[in-house]
């Protein structure tokens, strides 16, 4: 159990990485939601997770932690406006500078000369 909970966080983690370096705004959006997500279980994992046991009331020591539960839900509704947010500012971005592109909206042409 916790080696598939271990692959899926580096799943999510590492696709999140991988489209945060994307040119396209609307990719840089959908990776950073996608390692929010990663890192909410990564979170959640951390308050000890058991299998079979209720989350919260226990007859024994195996209870798991409430705190990472309540950090968790705290993330998601802010990681939910803050993907509204970015969502709204890239379809600004893409408006203003005709194109979905990074670089297009920040007036990069793509070259490294000064």
């Amino acid at each position: 159990m916790e080696w598939l909970l271990a692959a899926a966080i580096g799943l999510l983690v590492g696709s999140g990485v991988y489209l945060l370096l994307s040119t396209q705004s609307f990719t840089v959006v959908l990776g950073f939601l996608l390692l929010s997500y990663g890192v909410n279980l990564l979170v959640l994992a951390g308050g000890r997770l058991v299998v079979r046991e209720p989350p919260l009331a226990s007859t024994g020591p195996a209870a798991a932690d409430p705190l990472p539960q309540a950090l968790v839900l705290t993330a998601i509704v802010i990681g939910l406006g803050m993907t509204a947010f970015a969502l709204a500012l890239a379809l600004w971005a893409a408006r203003r500078s005709g194109s979905g592109d990074v670089r297009a909206a920040a007036g990069d042409d793509g070259d490294d000369d000064p």
